[in-house]
């Protein structure tokens, strides 16, 4: 479990995409609660919107996301 939230959230390693009008860029979630995740992507993430759906084909779920943060390589995103 990772700091003091207001969800706890549990560290892991899933492959994921986030998808935009079709467009689809990998990604993988390091740690998830049941209000967001952060992700971390192989490239900058300048070209990735502040609204977006996570797709985690490993659970079968889609998300629609906000980000709340960023840093040149992950992204912080809470549920929406």
């Amino acid at each position: 479990m990772v700091g003091s939230r207001r969800a706890p959230r549990f560290r892991v390693s899933k492959p994921a995409q986030i998808e935009l009008g079709g467009d689809k860029t990998p990604c993988m979630v390091r740690d998830i609660s049941t209000s967001g995740a952060a992700l971390q992507l192989l490239n900058t993430i300048d070209r990735i919107p502040s609204a977006f759906t996570l797709i985690i084909p490993e659970d079968d779920l889609k998300l629609p996301c906000q980000v709340v943060w960023r840093t040149p390589f992950r992204v912080g995103v809470m549920f929406v």
